[in-house]
């Protein structure tokens, strides 16, 4: 087959010129702009449909029709050596495209220019599917306003105020800091902020989980097309080392409490209630008589209700406060941390963070040897126990600690005036 495309002597000499090669005919028009300068066009029926390329010169555009015969030929010579499974494969391809109104020639083309800046089909199917999440039809809202009506949500169904308040507190930084709409805040922008907090390992994790709360809230009311806090950078909390207290430390720590937080601390050590579960605790809850406390579902940190045995310990430290009602803090969130910096200053002895909860669940599993038992009492996991309890202390050493009692009945405390229920 001769693949240089040919001209007759008349075709050179007239006007539109055509170039022929095999089957294929491409035709060049010369016409005159409006500056009167003459231009060229070719006729361009590779789409499927005719259209016109524009070219300054004569001899750029013979150059173009001569490339554009060559690739129209060729594709002739490919269409009649198809196989049946590439006429197969052909017709579903047409098929797929023609609810789209758009040709074969047309969707190849594109594609090709497509995949030289991404790569690879997947990259592009990648690429499509973000550009459609990022060009969803959204509700625009400042950040500050679906911080309001996520915390309006949160409080008409009785989350805890505590949690609540954590809430106002992280997503309020949030909010100052993000004087946009919901739907424009991106992942580096996210990540960029909460490297610039500087914070503890523990604490990032915290930050990263509201914000993630928030924007999954956007997300599902429409104020945002996807959540961009969840593609920033997760670390991994190692916990560090488990501190607990002593047998001596906790009797100082006990001498040292004043009387309306003496219950709380001791409590915690005797019981392992976590400290926003004391915060909620009420006097009805503990039955001194039938020696047991009750977490009630809306008080425990797992939304589930247990019940956790009074040792006799507990029950010799809390015998003098056996008439009060109401709760057993009736402070503040404020003041319980004020009143555990105090207690600690005034014993001698460093406050250690969750130290009561893990000295109880170390002791406790130590007396028992009963994983099970110790992880219902407190409202966790076996594997819990297992992992961060397991021969943490001694035998000898549990003994003692549940063998702490007031050296004299009701000196260091008082009983507090009855509350109304």
């Amino acid at each position: 087959m001769n693949t240089k495309p040919s001209r007759t002597k008349s075709e050179t000499s007239k006007w539109p010129r055509k170039i022929r090669l095999g089957r294929v005919t491409v035709s060049i028009y010369r016409r005159n702009t409006p500056t009167g300068t003459p231009g060229f066009l070719v006729a361009n029926y590779a789409a499927g449909k005719r259209r016109f390329d524009s070219y300054p010169t004569e001899t750029a555009a013979m150059e173009a029709a001569n490339l554009l015969a060559r690739r129209m030929s060729e594709r002739d010579v490919l269409a009649a050596s198809m196989t049946n499974d590439d006429a197969a494969a052909y017709s579903a391809a047409i098929q797929s495209l023609k609810p789209h109104g758009v040709s074969l020639t047309t969707a190849a083309d594109t594609l090709a220019k497509c995949l030289e800046s991404v790569r690879d089909l997947p990259n592009l199917l990648a690429a499509v599917k973000f550009y459609v999440a990022r060009h969803k039809s959204v509700t625009r809202k400042r950040v500050s306003e679906v911080v309001a009506e996520l915390l309006a949500v949160k409080e008409g169904r009785q989350s805890s105020p505590r949690y609540q308040q954590d809430l106002r507190i992280r997503l309020g930084r949030f909010a100052d800091a993000f004087c946009k709409d919901c739907c424009d805040v991106t992942t580096p922008e996210i990540q960029s902020w909460l490297d610039s907090l500087k914070l503890s390992t523990q604490s990032y994790m915290n930050y990263r989980r509201v914000v993630n709360l928030l924007f999954e809230f956007a997300v599902a009311r429409g104020y945002a097309a996807d959540n961009p806090s969840a593609t920033t950078e997760a670390i991994k909390v190692t916990g560090g080392g488990m501190e607990i207290y002593t047998p001596g430390e906790i009797r100082k720590l006990l001498a040292a409490a004043p009387p309306e937080f003496l219950p709380c601390l001791a409590i915690g050590a005797f019981a392992g209630l976590r400290s926003a579960e004391l915060e909620r605790l009420d006097w009805i809850d503990i039955h001194l008589a039938e020696r047991f406390i009750v977490i009630g579902a809306k008080q425990a940190k797992t939304a589930s209700r247990r019940v956790v045995p009074i040792s006799d310990s507990l029950a010799a430290w809390l015998a003098s406060y056996s008439q009060c009602t109401g709760l057993v803090w009736k402070g503040a969130h404020d003041e319980f941390y004020e009143a555990q910096q105090a207690t600690a200053a005034a014993a001698g002895v460093k406050w250690k963070q969750n130290a009561l909860r893990h000295s109880y669940a170390s002791y406790r599993f130590a007396l028992t040897n009963d994983a099970g038992r110790v992880a219902g009492e407190c409202g966790n996991s076996a594997a819990v126990v297992h992992k961060h309890y397991r021969e943490l202390v001694k035998l000898t050493d549990a003994e003692k600690w549940f063998a702490v009692m007031p050296e004299k009945a009701a000196t260091n405390v008082v009983t507090l005036a009855a509350t109304p229920m």
